[in-house]
């Protein structure tokens, strides 16, 4: 693997690239995930805005087009780049952290790389939250909500006007308890998958190409066993109108679990695993690729 002794520089770089490579992939099902999490509890005798994922999809096409299942992208594509790049950098140190005064040749154990996953969460939060922020209530207007915003800056413009910086950074702990499980996840399953299945010393290394698209895939779906009941969480709470849950976290968890029960941590998990593996599967090409190439360029950075 190109990737197992390179830099956290080169890492920073090449998860930015791995990230672009994402959101092209998997924005349209990000989408319907979101509106799914988000509709609005139907009134007694009336159907549910949308009975599923592929009802989501069809209302969205038929209403807002195509195009409307990439709304929002603006916001994720601006900022990706860095948080990619901040998630794979922080994987990089962690891995560092934890190779200290053992050399760079040792190989960490799943439990390790599951802590290294971890550490890069907490990196990306403060990138993450308002983007997130910012891209779910774009990606609601017209399939859930009124339409109210222009665009990502005429977000950012009403909720400064609104709330300040408090309002912006809305749902950043929810963000926390999302990303650094899930993180740790990811990058764990992916290393490890990536270790099974390479060849022996010495064989001819024909699936290459297919175990990193295998191996990034199963990671983006490990990530999200983990993190869709906190992504739910996180989406209500960001999209609601301020002052619907003052407590917070634990207001939203309450009125889902008296409302629609628990297994409402899971509403929108469909689109999420559709998108799971080829989103995924592209980040951790893009990335691959980037190392090799900056490996080949720059070998010593």
């Amino acid at each position: 693997m190109s990737s197992e002794k390179s830099s956290p520089i080169k890492y920073f770089l090449s998860g930015g690239f791995g990230g672009v490579c994402t959101v092209i992939a998997g924005h349209p099902l990000d989408t319907i995930k979101v509106r799914l999490q988000t509709m609005p509890k139907p009134a007694p005798g009336m159907p549910p805005l949308f009975t599923g994922t592929l009802d989501c999809a069809k209302k969205t096409i038929s209403k807002e087009g195509v195009t409307g299942l990439y709304k929002g992208m603006g916001a994720p594509i601006a900022g990706v780049a860095p948080i990619f790049a901040m998630s794979f950098f922080g994987f990089g140190v962690g891995k560092r952290i934890l190779q200290y005064g053992r050399g760079e040749d040792v190989s960490l154990t799943p439990l390790e790389l599951f802590y290294a996953g971890a550490f890069s969460g907490i990196f990306t939060t403060t990138i993450m939250a308002p983007g997130e922020r910012i891209k779910c209530l774009l990606q609601i207007q017209g399939g859930v909500t009124e339409a109210k915003y222009s665009g990502p800056v005429d977000v950012v413009k009403q909720l400064y006007r609104e709330g300040g910086m408090r309002s912006i950074y809305k749902g950043t702990c929810a963000t926390l308890l999302r990303d650094v499980p899930a993180s740790g996840m990811y990058f764990m399953t992916y290393e490890w998958l990536q270790k099974t299945l390479a060849p022996e010393p010495g064989q001819q290394d024909n699936l290459g190409l297919l175990r990193t698209i295998f191996a990034g895939g199963m990671a983006g779906i490990c990530n999200w066993l983990v993190a869709i009941p906190a992504d739910v969480l996180k989406s209500r709470l960001q999209t609601a109108p301020e002052g619907t849950y003052p407590n917070g976290l634990r207001d939203v968890l309450a009125k889902l679990r008296r409302e629609e029960g628990l297994s409402a941590l899971y509403r929108g998990c469909t689109p999420v695993m559709l998108r799971a593996f080829p989103a995924n599967a592209a980040c951790f090409l893009g990335f691959e690729a980037a190392i090799k190439f900056l490996n080949f360029v720059a070998p010593n950075l």
